[in-house]
């Protein structure tokens, strides 16, 4: 297990030494998110207007409001992720979920979708005309200080020295893209994002605008569950609201959040070879309520 802690932008704990990268699964939606609300900041892009030849919004999109459904509902992709088979191409993964049907009006449901975040990162490379990587590089990455951190393409990329690595799948069954990274890397660009790094402060709020998703989830430390554009975002026991995300892929779980509390704040990220998201997120906010017991 990688843990990496901070308080107030500085290391809780000392970074490790040569940190291994590690896949970033869904909260590769996270920067997918902040790179397009750069292109709203650069008045390039617009939350609220359809986007073209679609009736739904980029709001819409970084919210899962869209309307569309998710390749993960398709009992066939899980058994050709078991078999270690290559993924389809985007053509296929669409046609066999008839994914261009809108599942409800966009606006009026909420259903987390992949394909959704897989339009946001096309978008990106239409609107910049950059391939994806560099796209995310030069609008979030570089701006934020972060290094060390790329898109997986090859199965080997997933193979690296970090716990309980034992997997041979391909990352472009991750439609919208897979970020690989160090697990402090991947704290500090929430924290720095979060911080007001990147956004001005109209935008910022913005993308913690919550659609609330019900009450407390078992085996989760959720209160109230929420999702903003990219971001897990819902409250906890003693009233705390926590923003991030969580990831899941074959052989791992990833759980990044943050916390502030008036002028401080706190963000911790777990990786671990794991299944179980809620022990992981509980292990957050144990690692966030330590950071912050002096103001709470």
């Amino acid at each position: 297990m990688l843990i990496s802690t901070l308080s107030n932008g500085q290391p809780l704990t000392p970074s490790l030494q040569d940190e291994p990268l590690v896949p970033w699964w869904s909260y590769t939606k996270t920067v997918l998110a902040a790179t397009a609300l750069t292109l709203v900041r650069d008045g390039q892009l617009d939350l609220d207007t359809a986007l073209p030849g679609n009736v739904f919004t980029l709001r819409q999109l970084l919210r899962h409001e869209a309307g569309l459904a998710d390749y993960g509902e398709l009992p066939e992709y899980h058994a050709a992720v078991a078999n270690h088979e290559p993924a389809w191409p985007t053509e296929e993964v669409m046609q066999r979920l008839d994914g261009h049907r809108l599942r409800y009006r966009p606006g009026v449901g909420w259903k987390y979708s992949n394909i959704g975040f897989m339009l946001v990162a096309k978008l990106i490379e239409r609107v910049l005309d950059l391939p994806l990587e560099e796209a995310v590089s030069r609008q979030v990455l570089l701006p934020l200080g972060i290094s060390a951190v790329r898109f997986a393409t090859e199965r080997s990329e997933l193979q690296g020295e970090y716990p309980g690595n034992a997997l041979n799948y391909d990352p472009h069954w991750v439609y919208h893209g897979l970020l690989i990274g160090p697990i402090s890397q991947a704290a500090l660009f929430l924290d720095r994002l979060l911080a007001g790094a990147l956004l001005p402060s109209n935008l910022l709020e913005e993308m913690q605008s919550t659609r609330m998703l019900g009450g407390p989830l078992s085996g989760r430390p959720w209160v109230t569950p929420g999702y903003a554009l990219g971001l897990m975002r819902g409250s906890i026991e003693g009233g705390l609201t926590l923003a991030g995300h969580t990831g899941r892929g074959p052989g791992s779980v990833v759980a990044v959040y943050r916390c502030a509390v008036g002028d401080t704040a706190a963000c911790c990220a777990v990786f671990s070879p794991d299944s179980d998201e809620g022990g992981i997120e509980a292990l957050v906010v144990q690692q966030i309520r330590e950071a912050l017991a002096t103001v709470l």
